[in-house]
């Protein structure tokens, strides 16, 4: 069983956002079905988080920390992702892989390197739309928690 993280009532604005935030990606993981060493190890995350006394930028920081400790080991042992991981993913990838190769090569076919910027839009809806297609599968497939992380 996964553990509750306490109840804290007296953070700062931002704090409490991301605290909500975290409180509800533990609410999400509770409704999956999970292997007792994965439910381990979230545990520990929660306890670590628990156990900081600190209520505004190192609990902030632990918080992210502790967050994507979580997000991390649910997408490597489980596959198991938010909603838009992918999209969010591949957006810089396209960017990266496609754009920036396509950019490049426009500019210098055409003799001229400020073609390079045409690459990365394209390469941005080449992302979007890989990113996009993934998220859908992991949607279909039931591997998509019900919420949306916001960094």
């Amino acid at each position: 069983m996964i553990l509750e993280p306490i109840e804290r009532t007296d953070l700062a604005p931002k704090t409490k956002e991301l605290y909500d935030q975290f409180e509800q990606l533990t609410l999400e993981i509770k409704k999956k079905r999970l292997p007792e060493e994965v439910v381990f190890d979230i545990n520990k995350h929660i306890n670590e988080l628990n156990a900081e006394t600190d209520s505004d930028k190192l609990l902030r920081k632990l918080i992210r920390k502790k967050q994507s400790g979580i997000l991390e080991l649910l997408e490597k042992k489980l596959k198991i992702v938010t909603i838009n991981h992918f999209r969010n993913k591949w957006m810089a990838l396209g960017m990266l892989v496609f754009g920036i190769p396509i950019g490049t090569a426009l500019g210098s076919s055409l003799g001229n390197m400020a073609f390079l910027g045409i690459g990365i839009p394209i390469g941005l809806s080449v992302g979007l739309a890989v990113g996009n297609g993934m998220d859908k599968k992991a949607f279909e497939e039931g591997r998509q928690l019900d919420i949306e992380i916001k960094r």
